[in-house]
């Protein structure tokens, strides 16, 4: 019973006081507000810093491109020094400003939660990390810059941004494919403006009638007159099979060759010569003929019955 009693003066000491909570609560923001004004110069001075710091990375950035341009580096490599530049510098600002702050231990609990905070990230995107990788590796290849003319993944185009992420290269269709770094590093691309010229090639064919040594005397004179051979260049001619309704060969040329448009133009010109060629010496070009059966010559059956009683009847008489 006594017990009982003093549970109950407890609870009766304990009765909410809300003048003391509304006093309280106004303390506590009064200090936060205290607080506020009294760091209100070293907010500004913060603020100034971080914007002072991206003024200089800008200025900076446009310095070590001035520089790097000087030195004929690709656009690819100044993209990717650029931005790791800027975000060096914009970083160290940003640790200035919480210095400034007087926000010291906020600082190195920053330091200790991105160092967790990237070892995590490191293992859950290893992935994107390997195609940024990826993307610097590129930066730094002079077999692959913007402007050039690449294949590769099954797409053709030119190159238009080489980033962190992602290879852009536009196609002759006017649309942009967008492929990862990755699967260019890790895969073979053939690069048509690393070269001034290239060796083309055209199959065509002739009738089994022709005569094949005027066939390529033939050919062969009239590329040569089409497309002018550098020194160590020379137009090459081979048959290569007896076909279902010609005699196939293949003409190899070179030319100046920066883009896939620069062969597909080389074709069609060697292709009209050639064929004019031909035409003027009754040299004749075949191709395959079908002929299609829609039911006038159908195979005819007929079914012959033998009497097997007759037969008997006969074999009983002799």
């Amino acid at each position: 019973m006594i017990r009982f009693l003093s549970f109950i003066q407890d609870k009766k000491e304990e009765v909410f006081n809300i003048t003391d909570s509304v006093s309280g609560i106004w303390d506590k923001m009064a200090g936060w507000v205290n607080k506020i004004i009294l760091n209100l110069p070293n907010f500004i001075l913060a603020i100034v810093v971080m914007i002072l710091f991206v003024f200089i990375a800008k200025l900076v950035v446009k310095f070590v491109n001035k520089l790097m341009r000087k030195r004929n580096v690709s656009a690819s490599i100044l993209n990717i020094t650029g931005s790791f530049v800027k975000i060096i510098i914009i970083a160290i600002g940003f640790f200035i400003a919480l210095g400034v702050l007087d926000l010291n231990k906020v600082l190195t609990s920053v330091l200790a939660g991105a160092g967790v905070i990237g070892l995590a990230l490191g293992l859950a995107l290893q992935g994107t990390l390997h195609n940024t990788f990826s993307g610097v590796i590129l930066s730094f290849r002079p077999e692959l810059e913007v402007g050039d003319w690449i294949e590769s993944n099954d797409f053709a185009g030119e190159v238009q941004e080489v980033n962190l992420r992602n290879v852009v290269i536009k196609q002759s269709d006017n649309n942009l494919v967008v492929i990862p770094n990755v699967k260019i590093v890790d895969s073979p691309f053939k690069n048509f403006s690393n070269t001034a010229r290239s060796r083309v090639m055209l199959g065509c064919g002739v009738g089994y009638e022709c005569d094949l040594n005027e066939v390529e005397e033939i050919a062969v004179k009239v590329i040569q007159d089409a497309f002018e051979q550098s020194e160590g260049e020379k137009v090459e001619f081979a048959y290569t099979e007896f076909g279902g309704s010609s005699i196939n060969f293949v003409v190899r040329f070179w030319t100046d060759v920066s883009k896939q448009r620069d062969v597909l133009f080389a074709k069609h010109k060697a292709i009209l010569a050639i064929w004019k060629a031909f035409k003027e010496h009754d040299i004749n070009i075949p191709f395959p003929i079908r002929t299609l059966d829609f039911g006038k010559n159908k195979f005819r059956s007929e079914t012959i019955q033998i009497n097997s009683n007759s037969e008997n009847s006969s074999s009983n008489e002799n």
